[in-house]
């Protein structure tokens, strides 16, 4: 770019700090850094803060986890660290990762979430930690990096079935099998407050809402739980389905909650959650997707009210993919919900999807055996990967990556490609796991910035924590 400019660069290099710096806002990193070496006006003048926070957002504007909070971290040291880590993500080279086979539990882990917040740090306070939960009736948090086990809690009356965390209270939320919810500080294990369930759980969501972090517990019987975090204290109880166990999810903005039972001919509901919070304040605002036999659910990470569900059709034959946005709208006395059709598709007969993602507010992804599947929410299919060799069991899906887990003792990772106007998912690597004389697969998985963490499942009745975390250093 700095070649044959002539006079050009001659009247450039006359310019002040100011006038430089509005000229260098309209470069690229590269461009930047040969700026840096004509003279010592320009080079400090391209080490600015606002011209690397400005090529920082530009990049990564749907992230909202910038350097902030990282301290001595720079906004030049977060782009080159970040843009290297996205290069040794999609390059997927051994040498990257530092890999680890994670043991303590002795039974199988039924569930895993990080603790630690999901931020790009890269200063040595950095570290990527996870919780699980056991058929050994413990909780425990791991370093993943280290490989080591930082806390485990004491043996539960009950085996504990699944957890939820918030990272930024540094909270752990988990269940047993009699329905006995507790909180555990993240940090050393101890307890923080409890609560029973009259029947066991059926499922539980971790909400973060602009007027605090809360928790949805819903029971075996049909009743949803709206309750405070730390304190586990109830908010609300809700008749949902008549004595029927139920699934929940909550949007990402935390102003819907979808509640289906598996199966059922019944139509799913969805609750506006103001009045789950403060039931006193409005009655109960739910209403009835027109929609039967639901299977699964996601919601569209780009636009929280679009909301896409697995069903059958009106003969019950064939199976459907529905999406819906929802609107709520006031009046001076009541809050009603509207949910309007904006697409639907059915799906081959070839297909049985076990899993459904979102990608953006147009892309789903689904899993049927060993293949990973995407389609718009209009029905055109995109992509079709056959990468396993066995069913998968997990997937991860964020904005840079999708990761899978499955039987045949491996993580497949894909990177998507910013670069096209259309979601463009590029399958990059795998990551293998132990021996198939004593493991039987993978079950889970999840990833933060810096790792991968998946729960591999032995033969003899055990399950294994493996970590995969990514060699990156502050530059």
């Amino acid at each position: 770019m700095w070649r044959g400019w002539g006079l050009a660069s001659r009247m450039v290099l006359q310019l002040g700090p100011h006038e430089l710096q509005h000229v260098f806002s309209f470069l690229d990193a590269r461009d930047l850094l040969s700026a840096a070496q004509v003279n010592k006006v320009w080079n400090e003048v391209s080490m600015t803060k606002e011209l690397w926070r400005q090529l920082c957002l530009r990049r990564w504007a749907p992230c909202k986890a910038f350097p902030m909070v990282v301290g001595t971290q720079t906004w030049r040291q977060y782009y080159f660290c970040r843009s290297e880590l996205e290069f040794r993500v999609e390059s997927g080279r051994p040498q990257d990762f530092i890999c680890k086979a994670i043991s303590g539990h002795t039974g199988m882990i039924d569930q895993l979430a990080y603790v630690s917040p999901h931020e790009y740090r890269f200063d040595e306070r950095a570290r990527s930690v996870v919780c699980t939960v056991s058929s050994d009736c413990t909780v425990r948090a791991w370093d993943l990096q280290e490989g080591t086990e930082i806390w485990s809690s004491p043996v539960q009356p009950a085996p504990l079935v699944t957890l939820v965390a918030y990272p930024q209270l540094q909270l752990v939320v988990t269940v047993d099998t009699q329905g006995l919810i507790m909180g555990w500080k993240a940090e050393t294990g101890s307890e923080w407050a409890s609560f029973s369930l009259p029947t066991s759980c059926s499922s539980m969501e971790a909400c973060n809402h602009p007027e605090g972090p809360f928790l949805l517990a819903a029971c075996d019987e049909g009743t949803l739980y709206t309750m405070t975090v730390p304190q586990l204290q109830v908010l609300s109880r809700v008749a949902t389905f008549p004595h029927t166990s139920v699934s929940l999810m909550c949007s990402p903005d935390t102003q819907w909650v979808f509640v289906f039972a598996q199966g059922s001919d019944l139509g799913p509901k969805v609750f506006y959650t103001q009045p789950l919070l403060h039931p006193s304040e409005d009655r109960l605002v739910s209403t009835t997707l027109p929609i039967r036999q639901s299977s699964r659910a996601c919601w569209a990470p780009d636009e929280a009210a679009k909301l896409t569900v697995i069903h059958r059709d009106d003969s019950g034959m064939h199976l459907v993919i529905t999406t819906f946005e929802l609107k709520a709208n006031k009046s001076r006395d009541r809050v009603s919900i509207l949910a309007q059709q904006l697409a639907s598709f059915p799906l081959p007969d070839t297909m049985t999807p076990h899993l459904m993602q979102g990608h953006g507010s147009q892309t789903i992804l689904l899993t049927s055996g060993s293949e990973l599947v995407l389609f718009t929410i209009h029905g055109l299919q995109l992509m079709a990967f056959q990468d396993h060799q066995r069913p998968i069991t997990s997937m991860w899906v964020d904005p840079d990556r999708v990761i899978t887990a499955a039987l045949d003792l491996s993580l497949r990772v894909y990177v998507w490609n910013k670069k096209n106007t259309s979601p463009v998912l590029k399958s990059c690597y795998h990551l293998l796991g132990g021996s198939h004389r004593w493991a039987s697969g993978f079950t889970h998985v999840k990833s933060d910035s810096r790792s991968i963490a998946g729960v591999e499942a032995r033969s003899t009745g055990t399950s294994i924590l493996r970590s995969y975390c990514y060699k990156v250093k502050l530059g």
